[in-house]
């Protein structure tokens, strides 16, 4: 797990987040129904050309894309394709950057044109669960404080967290210690502390929890079929409070 040790390497972490933040920016800004999920990719591997930094997730473990871009009942992790958006739909985009030697992380999901009311309230109720989790992200506090946070607003909407994908530890690494879930009890684990830097991502569902992969080896779908949404920031504690390193302004 990284602590930030001086102001220039949470210099470094702004950055990475900044560059971040501004992709996703714009491919969210690009869906919208006849786009094929590959026409985001290609246009993440331009943008990242031009900020002069790397896709995070390009070959890492052997995933084949720049951008995850899942649709509808995908959870995560959806490889990007001829698959043409239609009206009604939901994607979620998680998508990271390495610039100079420090990693942002960020998702967001959003709709296809118009979508039906239920699903336009489940993004609307992951992406609050991600702002309640952030709000505990403060000094002093314990890790799982920010993971009750969102399983307690998830939940009171009636919707599901997932449990076998969780959010981590970001830095020099994308994927540091420690694991970030969103869901169980408060008061637990480590104390948080000036410098950590996490990445914090609601999964959620809204049927059932329960998650399987698909032949592809990458995509993670519900198992019941219901839709699902995903936020995510890449957040540094500090003295004053939680800073998002991957907002869009």
């Amino acid at each position: 797990m990284i602590v930030l040790k001086s102001e220039r390497e949470l210099t470094k972490m702004r950055q990475a987040g900044k560059i971040t933040g501004q992709i996703l920016h714009e491919l969210a800004a690009m869906v919208k129904p006849g786009v094929k999920t590959i026409d985001l990719d290609r246009r993440a591997e331009e943008l990242v050309a031009q900020f002069d930094a790397q896709a995070a997730f390009k070959g890492y473990q052997g995933y084949p894309g720049s951008v995850c871009v899942s649709v509808d009942n995908q959870v995560v992790h959806g490889i990007p394709g001829e698959r043409v958006l239609q009206e009604g739909q939901i994607v979620s985009l998680d998508f990271g950057v390495v610039y100079d030697g420090f990693y942002g992380d960020s998702a967001v999901t959003v709709p296809v044109g118009s979508v039906d009311p239920e699903v336009a309230k489940l993004i609307e109720v992951t992406q609050t669960a991600l702002e309640q989790g952030i709000a505990q992200a403060v000094v002093g506090n314990r890790l799982s404080d920010i993971a009750h946070a969102v399983q307690q607003y998830v939940e009171a909407h009636n919707f599901s967290v997932v449990r076998e994908y969780v959010g981590h530890g970001i830095g020099r690494q994308m994927h540091e210690a420690p694991p970030v879930p969103n869901y169980g009890l408060p008061n637990r684990g480590p104390r948080l502390k000036v410098g950590m830097t996490l990445a914090i991502e609601p999964m959620v569902n809204a049927g059932s929890w329960e998650v399987e992969a698909l032949a592809d080896g990458w995509t993670v779908v519900t198992k019941d079929g219901s839709h699902s949404a995903h936020f995510e920031h890449t957040v540094a504690i500090l003295e004053d409070g939680p800073e998002i390193l991957t907002g869009w302004e």
